[in-house]
């Protein structure tokens, strides 16, 4: 079974950025679409934004012209830039399969301080 691995996250204060890493163990072509979800205190984990293998993409309305999420399919890796942080961005943020779940992995936390 395919691994996904989180990294890149940490702690920013509001209005910076980071890059989110998601790396497969293995090939990810077999993923049609790739997604980033999050889960803050207290809260359900919800949906961030997806990108199909060739290219399309969706967000969450709080998200757009904020955030933009792209694949490298040699690499087997997945990407999100977080640009434009506010504090209701910080959870801790999950990379997964949009159309069969994997196990969830360890997530990478975004902490933004105002």
């Amino acid at each position: 079974q395919v691994q996904l691995v989180e990294s890149g996250g940490g702690s920013v204060q509001a209005g910076g950025s980071l890059l989110l890493s998601c790396v497969a163990s293995g090939s990810i072509f077999d993923f049609a679409t790739l997604g980033w979800y999050r889960q803050a205190p207290g809260k359900q984990r919800e949906f961030v934004a997806s990108v199909h293998r060739m290219g399309t993409t969706k967000y969450e309305d709080s998200v757009k012209g904020r955030f933009t999420i792209f694949r490298d399919n040699p690499k087997n890796s997945m990407y999100l830039q977080m640009n434009s942080l506010k504090p209701e961005d910080t959870a801790v943020y999950y990379c997964n399969d949009i159309d069969r779940s994997l196990p969830w992995g360890p997530g990478t936390q975004v902490t933004v301080s105002s």
